[in-house]
């Protein structure tokens, strides 16, 4: 079992900031909902071999995943956004020891937002201040936590921790609204 500890910038609740797990102090625009506070309306999971066609598979299994779900927003910008994700956590990342990363999707059942998470085996997310800051308008070519951006989601990270408090990875979340 891991246990996910804030690694987020300081919200009122948080106390004295934090730092990453790379030595840096990194503020963060959204704290990161792992568990929300209501019983999801639907929650999915699968762990994905590390490998070039990995985001591609991330897209083809989460449409019909939110179909069956029944959420209400667009699903293939979820899907989009899901690959990304992913290829993010292939190329920034590390996969875990099993050769894989993981992706889940949980439906809020009181918004209807889409809580989009990675989890990968490095436990840092150097930038990423600069990332989830990041504009809508389009420079160059799109990459990866970009299209969270261009699609008015938020974007958030936590480490992993096991239970015995050692770091083993970080999860990335993109929240999508239903709109």
């Amino acid at each position: 079992m891991s246990i996910r500890e804030p690694a987020h910038g300081p919200s009122p609740d948080d106390g004295p900031p934090r730092e990453a797990c790379s030595g840096r102090q990194e503020a963060a625009t959204t704290p990161l909902p792992l568990r929300l506070q209501v019983e999801p309306a639907f929650t999915w999971s699968v762990s994905l071999v590390a490998s070039a066609a990995c985001g591609l598979l991330a897209r083809q299994r989460v449409r019909p995943a939110l179909t069956m779900a029944r959420w209400e927003g667009n699903v293939d910008i979820a899907a989009r956004v899901a690959d990304k994700l992913v290829d993010n956590a292939l190329v920034h990342g590390e996969p875990f020891g099993d050769g894989t990363v993981t992706l889940r999707l949980i439906i809020d059942a009181t918004t209807r937002e889409l809580l989009i998470e990675v989890d990968d085996a490095l436990p840092d997310f150097p930038g990423f201040a600069a990332v989830a800051n990041q504009s809508s308008t389009l420079r160059g070519t799109p990459r990866g936590p970009w299209w969270v951006a261009h699609y008015q989601g938020r974007l958030s990270w936590d480490v992993i921790k096991t239970e015995d408090g050692r770091l083993s990875g970080k999860t990335v979340q993109a929240i999508l609204p239903v709109t």
